[in-house]
């Protein structure tokens, strides 16, 4: 691995859009006590899910810690099992296992972005301060987080940009692959992230380090998202000039005035080519997801760690999507919300017509704090360069 103290867009790379094509998709076992409940059983069978989804069309890389390493191999095991037949004639591929240490399992914003040139993958190092560092941070040390971009680049040989000091995490970026990048002012701008620098300098820095021409800056994203708002809970790139924007036609919903400015700002944008952008509006579940006294049995929280509270409301987005190289793997949330799980589905695929949308039971994943786009991270295809 090397690390290039030239920038992406200085060497022709750019980051791809989502539903470009994967090499494969990184994810990591859950075990975080103040995160996952009982041991985090349940998410580890949320996890297993979209896992199970994901590999009909890509593999996945999946990182485990030491304690958690054989539970993690021993579904690998049975993946490999039961589908042995169709991965041997490629329908159906296998989830690689590997050891790492991590403090949580959030790939999305651990891993690293990748960037493409041509048939030519590289990665995207960025400084994680789990949301906010010692301002608003979600817990108390990050170190091993923080570490993980760099040490999977390593591991599978990708010619490695290092953006560090500059904090970012994945999901608070998202693109077109065609020169335009989303994000959110609440998050970006929040005093957590990089307060030394101007608007003006972080788009300066996103452009270089993601290939961008230019940056759209939605003013807020999800009520409550405890990430400062990502992008990747609100809006999300589903076709060139094309996105999703979570929403409610409820005016006394507190997230109907966030989304209605966001929205209200996309109608004025057009993106780095000046086409005008087409929003989809993709509504929220009808009923708030909220913490129930069942959901603060079996944690167990660090000093210094975020902590949450009966009757606390949840950052519940259909947006908070994975693009497969043949589905859409989409959060849903069962119970009083089985209509809005069937009309997002719905609206999804009469979006994304060629893609399956396979809605899984996410609520587990999102009691630790986010979504299924947030446990994922994808892996263009393309040729990683070597040492």
């Amino acid at each position: 691995m090397e690390y290039n103290r030239t920038t992406p867009s200085a060497d022709g790379y750019y980051m791809p859009a989502e539903y470009e094509p994967h090499k494969g998709c990184i994810m990591i076992w859950p075990q975080r006590p103040g995160s996952w409940k009982k041991n985090a059983k349940d998410a580890e069978q949320a996890f297993c899910a979209v896992m199970e989804e994901i590999t009909k069309s890509e593999p996945v890389y999946l990182a485990a810690g030491k304690k958690v390493l054989a539970r993690a191999e021993a579904f690998a095991a049975q993946q490999k099992e039961k589908y042995r037949e169709a991965i041997a004639c490629g329908r159906h591929f296998p989830v690689t296992v590997f050891e790492a240490e991590t403090d949580d399992a959030w790939a999305r914003d651990m891993a690293p972005t990748f960037v493409k040139k041509g048939g030519s993958v590289r990665a995207v190092n960025w400084s994680f301060n789990a949301w906010g560092g010692t301002v608003d941070g979600l817990y108390a040390s990050w170190k091993l987080d923080d570490a993980f971009a760099l040490d999977f680049a390593k591991r599978e040989g990708y010619f490695c940009y290092d953006a560090a000091p500059f904090v970012l995490e994945g999901g608070s970026i998202h693109s077109d692959g065609e020169g335009t990048v989303m994000v959110t002012e609440a998050c970006l701008l929040s005093k957590g992230r990089n307060p030394q620098l101007s608007k003006e300098q972080i788009e300066e820095k996103l452009k270089a380090y993601l290939g961008a021409e230019k940056v759209l800056w939605l003013p807020r994203g999800i009520y409550l998202d405890e990430t400062n708002e990502h992008v990747d809970n609100v809006c999300a790139f589903v076709g060139p000039a094309e996105v999703v924007l979570a929403w409610t036609d409820d005016p006394k919903d507190p997230q109907y005035p966030l989304s209605l400015e966001t929205l209200q700002y996309l109608e004025l944008q057009t993106d780095a080519k000046g086409r005008k952008i087409i929003v989809h509006k993709l509504p929220i579940p009808d009923v708030p997801v909220c913490v129930t006294p069942e959901d603060l049995e079996g944690y167990v929280f660090e000093e210094g760690e975020d902590t949450r509270e009966v009757g606390e409301r949840l950052a519940a987005s259909y947006v908070n999507f994975y693009f497969s190289n043949g589905a859409v793997i989409m959060p849903a949330f069962g119970g009083k919300n089985a209509e809005s799980d069937q009309r997002a589905a719905e609206i999804l695929h009469s979006i994304c017509p060629q893609r399956e949308i396979l809605p899984v039971y996410a609520r587990d994943i999102l009691t630790g704090g986010g979504n299924i786009h947030c446990i994922t991270q994808q892996i263009p295809q393309g040729k990683a360069e070597k040492e």
